[in-house]
């Protein structure tokens, strides 16, 4: 059923008597941040939250759990140490991260606060503070990423030393379930692998499952320069986001792929064939 969030219409229906509620919603990221995609990046997180929480506060039987897409970004720019959901360093504060930087966390922490402000008594809710997941599907960011490596390009960013966190897209899915079914888990959850790496180990490891040992490497300001006229902005290649899934292990989550050698492999694998079946088609 197609949905308005600015209007609290028949779909709301649905929520009635739900297992869960899953929010998603939320216009990409991966544009320039002008004041006009600032705004809407903003405004579709907010607005779609708020009415997901007015949806459930007047079901007369409200879903029994809301899972809120929220963003690993929400952490730190940091080299040092690892961001799990207690220790963890919210990012804004950083020495060495641009400003432009700051927009991101200021949207994690408004999307968080629309969740937790819905009068939800009823209703469990989970804030997924989800890294890169990383699926062959076409356009997104692993499509992306084996892009650069298929053509050569695919070397390390700046100096490479910059963590990538990132979960693979079954592991997101089973990782979705295990939160849906366990009553005791609330608000932030980490959806992470448990392998962070630095980009430059990271991008070698994709060289490696893709079957090629070269990658140009990127200087900053060839970045910069990409990053302009990709409509992109830097701070998706270059900000360290090395997050782990404390919460996940804690509970006894089983990865199925925990590592980035065989969940690249097994993307890489799948990339081709989904490719081969869109050719035959």
């Amino acid at each position: 059923m197609a949905w308005n969030p600015a209007v609290l219409g028949a779909w709301t229906e649905e929520f009635n008597g739900a297992t869960a509620v899953i929010n998603l919603a939320g216009r990409s990221v991966n544009c320039r941040y002008t004041t006009a995609n600032q705004r809407a990046i903003m405004e579709s997180r907010l607005t779609s939250t708020a009415a997901v929480g007015t949806a459930i506060a007047r079901a007369s039987a409200p879903p029994l759990v809301w899972l809120q897409a929220s963003t690993a970004t929400i952490y730190a720019h940091r080299f040092d140490a690892p961001n799990d959901e207690v220790t963890g360093q919210i990012g804004g504060a950083e020495r060495d991260a641009p400003a432009s930087w700051h927009f991101s966390i200021q949207v994690a922490e408004a999307w968080e606060r629309a969740c937790m402000a819905a009068a939800v008594p009823r209703t469990r809710r989970v804030l997924m503070r989800s890294a890169m997941t990383m699926s062959p599907d076409r356009g997104g960011i692993f499509d992306t990423l084996l892009g650069l490596v298929r053509r050569g390009l695919g070397g390390q960013s700046a100096d490479g030393r910059q963590y990538l966190s990132w979960i693979h897209d079954r592991d997101f899915i089973r990782a979705v379930h295990f939160l849906i079914d366990n009553a005791s888990i609330s608000g932030p959850v980490n959806l992470a692998a448990p392998n962070p790496l630095p980009n430059a180990d990271f991008m070698k490891t994709l060289r490696a499952a893709w079957g090629t040992s070269f990658g140009l490497p990127a200087a900053r300001w060839m970045l910069t320069l990409g990053a302009y006229f990709m409509g992109t902005e830097t701070e998706l290649v270059l900000k360290s986001r090395r997050v782990v899934p404390g919460r996940l292990a804690a509970l006894g989550f089983k990865f199925a792929l925990p590592a980035w050698p065989e969940a690249a492999a097994d993307l890489c694998g799948r990339w081709r064939a989904s490719r081969r079946g869109e050719q035959a088609a």
